[in-house]
């Protein structure tokens, strides 16, 4: 009888142990369904905004680039050639293709289609090619952003005038245009060979591309060194006593410590003590350098600690020096470790925007730099330029650079991974 009684306590408990394990397992799928859910409305929402930023609105014209308005003089002088009327050869070639307008006002609505940086463009390639001069090119060239928004849809037609940046004679213009096939999306080269830009339409993300890789390349240089250094001296060398666990543990309590704090560090001793340019890729880089400095060292001894002590003991007992046992045998075995730890700092690095800030990153820089003491824009801080830009424009550039930026997260991030799974060795 005590035992069947047993039989059926074990039985009960058997069965709410289960109905638990049961209920935890729903209760962690759904967590993961709402990470899920998030990360598609996250994803979604930005490319949605974003993909029509990789494509731009353009014209066809033929430009009869005459000398009279380019050089009348027959110098050849480049710097008079660089100020010369070609926003009136593209207004004429323009309004060729509208001979019914007449009107001063029409015609100056017509001439606001175009973009400011057409005449850029063909500034620089007669500028080039002086042999162009007197000859009629047939070219695309770039609409102002305000049509460019019209045609992927992002202006309502069926407003009122006055309730739009967009007249309605320019809407039917454009509509003959398209229906002559002279306007066309194109592929947006300008969004990866420019520089920022007050108009959407000419603003690119090559500068912050640039000063983004000079500044990670910079923090790669002296955080992954001294970091690992570091960390083989705390591993293998450094005596076990209260001043150096006083140092470990403010190395773990810095790799908690906001990245903005780094960045009033950085403003006070290398922009205010020692005199160095605001906005440069070289202040970032060392800014994000004390930042990923504690995340490589915890990363590395991590990867040190990992190499099982017969290593060290087999090493020593063939006769080899401390130093040998270190760098010839224990440090190669956990380099992997090491370069997946300091690969995933310097992701986090490449996204943070609050250090730079506090270091002027978030000034307007139009010019690509080309060296680390120019000034220069970071990709999160282009970012966050364009995210506070009034002009819709802006709003799917915003997104773009958010999708770049992402990717390249992505990818150094599978690097880190791919690198943990090749050169990983399980013991």
């Amino acid at each position: 009888m005590s035992n069947t009684s047993i039989a059926e306590i074990v039985n009960k408990n058997l069965k709410t142990r289960y109905k638990k394990e049961a209920r935890f397992r729903k209760y962690g799928q759904l967590s993961i369904f709402i990470a899920v859910t998030f990360l598609f409305i996250f994803f979604t929402s930005i490319i949605s905004k974003g993909y029509s930023a990789f494509y731009q609105a353009e014209i066809f014209l033929k430009i009869e680039l005459q000398q009279e308005f380019i050089d009348p003089d027959n110098t050849n002088d480049l710097e008079e050639i660089r100020y010369a009327d070609f926003d009136g050869i593209i207004n004429k070639s323009l309004y060729s293709l509208f001979p019914e307008i007449t009107k001063r006002s029409d015609k100056r609505e017509l001439r606001d289609l175009m973009s400011s940086g057409a005449s850029i463009k063909i500034q620089q390639l007669v500028l080039e090619d002086l042999s162009l001069i007197g000859k009629t090119i047939n070219i695309w060239l770039p609409l102002d952003d305000e049509v460019d928004m019209l045609i992927k849809g992002n202006i309502d037609e069926n407003l009122p005038e006055q309730s739009r940046r967009i007249s309605d004679l320019q809407i039917s213009s454009i509509e003959t245009l398209q229906t002559q096939g002279l306007i066309k999306n194109k592929f947006n080269k300008t969004l990866f060979v420019s520089g920022d830009s007050r108009e959407s339409e000419q603003a690119g993300i090559l500068g912050a591309l640039v000063g983004s890789a000079l500044m990670l390349t910079i923090t790669f240089l002296i955080a992954f060194p001294l970091g690992v250094s570091a960390a083989i001296y705390l591993e293998e060398f450094a005596p076990k006593n209260r001043f150096i666990d006083f140092i470990e543990v403010n190395i773990n309590n810095l790799a908690a410590v906001p990245s903005i704090i780094y960045g009033l560090l950085g403003l006070a001793v290398f922009i205010n003590y020692a005199g160095m340019p605001r906005s440069a890729p070289l202040v970032g880089g060392l800014v994000l350098a004390l930042m990923t400095f504690p995340v490589i060292i915890i990363a590395a001894r991590a990867s040190l600690q990992s190499v099982p002590p017969s290593i060290r003991d087999a090493a020593l007992g063939v006769g080899a020096s401390k130093m040998q046992s270190i760098f010839d045998h224990i440090l190669p075995l956990a380099l992997p470790g090491i370069l997946t730890g300091s690969i995933i700092g310097m992701a986090r690095a490449l996204g943070e925007s609050a250090p730079l800030i506090m270091i002027g990153m978030v000034a307007f820089v139009v010019d690509i730099p080309t060296s680390p003491l120019d000034s220069s824009a970071a990709l999160p801080v282009q970012v966050y330029l364009w995210a506070d830009s009034p002009e819709r424009g802006f709003v799917e550039k915003t997104s773009a650079a958010i999708m770049v930026l992402l990717m390249f997260l992505l990818l150094m991030n599978s690097l880190a991974i791919w690198l943990r799974n090749k050169y990983e060795i399980k013991w």
